[in-house]
């Protein structure tokens, strides 16, 4: 299960309002809407670049 992190989001009111209703168009809350933006820019740049190697913490 993904573990909660959270990031105070500094944004334009105006994009983040926008923002809101791609994500309702989507059937998505910001917060997933977000989350599928970084996945998709992850996968964009490892295909470019190659994996990206990261140290996970153990709970």
């Amino acid at each position: 299960m993904a573990q909660a992190n959270p990031y105070p989001l500094r944004v334009d009111r105006t994009i983040m309002e926008k923002f809101k209703v791609i994500a309702s168009n989507n059937g998505r809350s910001v917060n997933k809407e977000l989350e599928m933006l970084m996945k998709q820019v992850i996968a964009d740049y490892e295909q470019n670049n190659g994996p990206i190697e990261i140290q996970v913490p153990s709970e």
